[in-house]
């Protein structure tokens, strides 16, 4: 798959991966287990020499071969098919090998055993793709987008990720990097040719293109935020006194039996995380000990780790008991104790059993019954407007944190341009500004990163890939 042209990354130093004297790397590209094929890739300058020794000769590229994979002495470790990739012509850009024999652990790493005896080194968690991205084959956007598909929770979250590792999200970035370049060249002609007496920020056409631009921003934003809510999902923790029912709301917005539910206090005691879908949106639930004083040494340490949850989580539900605290006194009791920062609902659960009517829901407060189901599509749909999720429209890209935060930089900074375009400001602060936005567009894609960006982004990949 090639998409743009080879090229080097900002502060990161040395050669290109697929420079003469690299590494050439190996590794199991298909889980560990039983299974009816198993797949060994290796990439690198050695490729060529390492499957002479394996294969006998080198394989035609791009034609699948049916070969024997041999040891040392020249007998049969396994048999199956080999396709070689000469480079440029390769997922990583350098000379591949794909070995594509029977499943299961042990055949797998005899062949991984005997390439690195042949000089090949055990490949990192995403060092192809890392090597993909910096031979060219692929920009950073498009290698994260590798990883969220293979992680897609849902149909709508694969169909994203599979347009961003086309290249969609990308190009509009690019799209974004081209206008800020064209302007910065108005804007800048003005400092260059000062004595000229140009005022290219006074003009109508600079004034449409950074609307332009804003406009532009907010949009591809707007659809970041969505494909991100796809990639990530949203973090809800329930929380609240013992037997409020936090046990059973999550089971019954899991749809299965995952926590148990007892009348007696505690019995929750640790965290308890289940993953699961709202109209396409992943949501992760996070099922907490009841918060009270005293408690043993266990129950304490499981009221630590529920205090701990909700400080990273993205909305807290709080319940409170319909019956046991209509005034919801538990909640303005523990008020303090709850993350400054981290936004709060009060669910007031177990309204099937009051023998009044059920209050009216408010932004703050929902009314529910989470053991018969009463009130929990509106709480669906509550979560759902609380994470700004729309819905998967077809258009959407898988985003991530990253990407929406470079977007909400560059959508600053072209503000700033915009404001000291207003106030006649000089053209220097304008393309400042103008040169801001552009950097940060650039993280997205790779054109601007460093080692310790990359080091975070592969880490999440598996071994051979």
């Amino acid at each position: 798959m090639e998409h743009q042209p080879p090229h080097r990354v900002a502060g990161c130093e040395g050669p290109l991966v697929g420079a003469a004297g690299a590494d050439t790397i190996v590794a199991a590209a298909t889980p560990p287990g039983r299974g009816a094929i198993g797949v060994v890739r290796l990439s690198g300058p050695q490729v060529p020499e390492v499957a002479r020794a394996l294969l006998g000769a080198l394989p035609p590229p791009r034609l699948a071969s049916r070969r024997d994979f041999r040891d040392a002495a020249g007998a049969a470790i396994d048999s199956g098919i080999a396709l070689y990739f000469p480079a440029p012509h390769s997922y990583t850009g350098e000379p591949v090998l794909e070995l594509q024999g029977h499943g299961g652990a042990v055949v797998q790493e005899l062949l991984v055993t005997r390439a690195v005896a042949l000089g090949c080194r055990r490949a990192r968690a995403g060092e192809f793709t890392e090597r993909a991205f910096l031979n060219g084959k692929l920009d950073l956007a498009q290698a994260e987008a590798v990883i969220d598909l293979i992680d897609a929770a849902s149909d709508a979250g694969a169909r994203a990720a599979l347009r961003s590792l086309q290249g969609e999200f990308s190009a509009r970035v690019q799209t974004l990097v081209e206008a800020l370049t064209a302007l910065r060249a108005r804007v800048e002609a003005a400092i260059d040719f000062a004595d000229e007496e140009l005022e290219l920020p006074d003009e109508p056409g600079v004034v449409s293109a950074l609307e332009a631009l804003r406009r532009d921003l907010a949009a591809l934003l707007a659809g970041s935020r969505q494909g991100r809510l796809l990639t990530e999902g949203y973090t809800v923790v329930i929380a609240g006194r013992p037997n409020a029912g936090k046990s059973t709301l999550l089971n019954r917005l899991a749809g299965h039996e995952a926590a148990i539910v007892s009348a007696t206090p505690g019995t929750t005691r640790d965290l308890l995380r289940e993953r699961i879908l709202i109209d396409g949106m992943p949501l992760h639930l996070v099922d907490t000990a009841g918060l009270r004083a005293g408690g043993d040494a266990i129950e304490i340490e499981g009221m630590r780790r529920a205090r701990a949850a909700m400080g990273s989580a993205d909305h807290v539900l709080f319940l409170v008991d319909a019956v046991a605290d209509p005034t919801a006194a538990s909640l303005a009791d523990l008020r303090s104790e709850l993350p400054a920062g981290i936004p709060v609902t009060c669910v007031v659960n177990k309204c099937d059993l009051l023998d009044a009517p059920v209050p009216a829901d408010t932004g703050a407060t929902l009314h529910i019954s989470a053991a018969t189901g009463e009130g929990i599509d509106a709480l669906r749909a509550h979560l759902k407007a609380l994470a700004g999720y729309g819905g998967a429209e077809a258009g959407t890209l898988s985003a991530r944190g990253r990407h929406v935060e470079a977007l909400e930089a560059a959508q600053a900074h072209v503000a700033a341009a915009a404001h000291e375009q207003r106030r006649r400001g000089a053209p220097e602060l304008i393309a400042e500004e103008l040169r801001l936005a552009q950097r940060q567009l650039g993280l997205i894609t790779g054109a601007v990163t460093a080692d310790d960006l990359l080091g975070r982004i592969f880490a999440e990949f598996c071994i051979g890939k």
